[in-house]
């Protein structure tokens, strides 16, 4: 699976942890940054560009990564055709996927721990949309916003 990955200074260390977890797992990655650690840049120009790369199907998926994820979640989901969310549990996870077709997940790199973010990756990234015309309906409640 095409993945991208972004990160600013607080999720640096994490999303360069997954990118060595998932590059071992047989994923191909595309690091969108921050590709030094620099307290002093910011999120958006990591998660713009590879919010921008899913719409374009240059990626299948993307992990984002911020100090607490959120700025991340705000930012992505100001791209129509992005469905970000900040994932704290398993379950939601690949429920995210299955339901809404999430198709970006953020994590926050001063709050999940390493073995945290491999798991709640490996369902993200496991799970598929599922399709159900309830879930149809609704996916299309939401893009209809984005017109």
């Amino acid at each position: 699976m095409e993945i991208g990955l972004a990160a600013d200074h607080g999720g640096y260390e994490l999303k360069e942890f997954l990118k060595t977890y998932l590059i071992g797992k047989g994923h191909h990655i595309t690091d969108f940054g921050a590709y030094q650690l620099d307290s002093k840049d910011d999120y958006p120009d990591f998660v713009i560009p590879l919010a921008n790369a899913i719409v374009k199907k240059e990626v299948d998926r993307g992990i984002a990564v911020c100090g607490s994820g959120v700025g991340a979640s705000v930012v992505a989901n100001k791209v129509a055709g992005v469905r970000a969310a900040l994932i704290n549990d398993h379950f939601s996870a690949h429920q995210g996927v299955e339901d809404d077709d999430l198709n970006l997940l953020c994590l926050g790199g001063r709050v999940t721990g390493n073995m945290a973010a491999q798991e709640f990756a490996e369902s993200f990234l496991n799970a598929r949309f599922t399709g159900e015309e309830r879930h149809m309906r609704r996916l299309g409640k939401v893009k209809a916003l984005e017109k």
